[in-house]
């Protein structure tokens, strides 16, 4: 018996470590160069806002000892004119810096004998090099980690000026000042930069991996293994399940192995299965979201009324002459059935429906129930970061279980009404649910740029390029940046 459990549980992990993700995303070397030249801008904003402590040392002067205090460092000007950015397959991205300079300024103060002095100096840095990798990886949580992998840092020049009073004796000085600051900045830049990559995984660890669509449902969007990386991208398999608001149980079935074209045109692609979609439809099923229930004000604004059963016939038993509105009850039996094809997306809808008329007196009179199968097809957009699908009825099946009406045509009578309400109604209904889209990426800042959707057989493909646009510099196009 206890083979037999052990057995079972390594079937299970190797389900698990082998199982296939809902969506996949892709970042290219054209994204990378992108990413690259917006971050070193956010680096050289965050450089000229940083703060440094105050440092002191000692140096020697023939047999004179002189003690420093440099205080109130602040970086004045950056310049990073060579920069590049690559993949490093297996590992992560390694990120070069040539050619950088700095102009930074402080205060200083020096106290040696028979010597006292205070001022400002000023260090200018040239021929800076810096070339770090860093490595990509899941934690145990499914997020995102970085870390340094290792950090190369070479210095051309340090030049010293020293501002007081007695300027030759600090510009005697300065020279003395320029070793120890140098291998102070060749001791800390890596060290700094290593401080920088540990709070930006700190950052990562915080993002929330489950993200709210709607009052309805949540999209696990953790990493399923570390990211793939390699010479031309990176690819991130992600878990893409959607589930119903606080219940976190996985659908009874599993995604399908599909792959994203071998292309690099675009910054991101992004692949949707039909897993993630069929675990979005599950969802919403088990969510209620697909229950509609088209009230006597929606039948108002629509003119949805009983006349238009008098419409398709010369005569009803309905016992008022008067038109009364018509309230629908739809409820959906099953999950609808998705599925992805090479051209076009399908939405099956299997339901009930129950039909009333409410009358003037504040009741309702029964007209009819049955069962209904729609088939739809769904119209795919990409609006600010979200997948936008709208529905457009093909075709439906009705088989009618009871009615009201009393008349030998009622059940043709019955298709018409329910194809105008299906369409003018119903599906507008649903359309305004799914409008607020399905979150594809959260980016800060950015939107995409010229998305497009390519349908394939089990799966579609978003192609997108991305635009990082500053809260605080709106009207600056960082895209004429190079």
């Amino acid at each position: 018996m206890l083979k037999t459990w052990y057995f079972v549980l390594l079937c299970w992990l190797s389900l698990r470590l082998e199982a296939n993700p809902g969506l996949k995303v892709r970042i290219t070397q054209k994204g990378l160069d992108y990413g690259r030249r917006i971050g070193m801008e956010l680096v050289k904003q965050a450089v000229l806002k940083e703060t440094f402590p105050s440092w002191s040392g000692q140096e020697s002067l023939s047999v004179v000892k002189v003690n420093y205090v440099i205080s109130r460092l602040r970086i004045n000007a950056v310049d990073f004119p060579e920069t590049s950015a690559s993949f490093i397959p297996g590992t992560g991205i390694c990120l070069s810096v040539a050619q950088a300079s700095a102009t930074i300024s402080a205060d200083w103060r020096m106290n040696a004998w028979l010597l006292k002095g205070k001022g400002e100096i000023t260090v200018s840095i040239s021929g800076l090099f810096i070339s770090i990798i860093f490595n990509v990886s899941r934690d145990s949580t499914g997020h995102l980690s970085t870390l340094l992998h290792n950090c190369q840092l070479s210095i051309g020049s340090v030049k010293v000026k020293l501002s007081g009073r007695s300027s030759w004796i600090y510009s005697f000085l300065s020279g003395y000042l320029e070793k120890p600051i140098h291998t102070k900045l060749d001791k800390n830049l890596c060290l700094n930069i290593k401080y920088k990559i540990q709070m930006m995984d700190a950052q990562l660890r915080k993002h929330k991996v489950l993200s709210q669509i709607d009052t309805f449902a949540q999209v696990d969007y953790s990493l399923l293994s570390s990211p793939a990386v390699f010479k031309s991208h990176i690819n991130l398999d992600l878990k893409g399940t959607v589930y119903p608001v606080g219940n976190h149980t996985d659908p009874p079935f599993m995604p399908a192995p599909f792959a994203l074209p071998n292309q690099g045109d675009s910054m991101i692609y992004l692949g949707v299965s039909n897993y993630f979609l069929k675990s979005a439809s599950l969802a919403y099923y088990r969510a209620g979201a697909f229950n509609i229930t088209i009230s006597e004000e929606l039948a108002t604004t629509f003119s949805l009324n009983t006349s238009l059963l008098k419409y398709f016939v010369s005569e009803t038993s309905l016992s008022q002459a008067a038109a009364c509105p018509v309230l629908l009850n739809l409820m959906a039996t099953l999950p609808p059935a998705v599925s992805l094809n090479a051209d076009r997306c399908v939405l099956q809808i299997t339901g009930s429906v129950e039909v009333f008329a409410a009358l003037p007196n504040s009741t309702t009179q029964y007209i009819f129930t049955g069962n209904l199968t729609a088939s739809t097809t769904a119209n795919l957009t990409i609006t600010k970061q979200k997948l936008i699908i709208s529905l457009l009825l093909k075709r439906f099946q009705f088989s009618l279980l009871h009615s009201n009406l009393g008349f030998p045509e009622q059940k043709s009578v019955v298709e018409n009404f329910l194809s105008y309400a299906l369409r003018r109604v119903v599906i507008p209904v649903i359309n305004d649910k799914l409008e607020k889209g399905f979150p594809l990426l959260n980016l800060a800042h950015t939107s995409l740029t010229g998305p497009a959707i390519k349908m394939k057989q089990g799966h579609l493909v978003i192609s997108t390029d991305v635009h990082y646009q500053p809260e605080d510099r709106e009207d600056e196009d960082l895209h004429s940046h190079s």
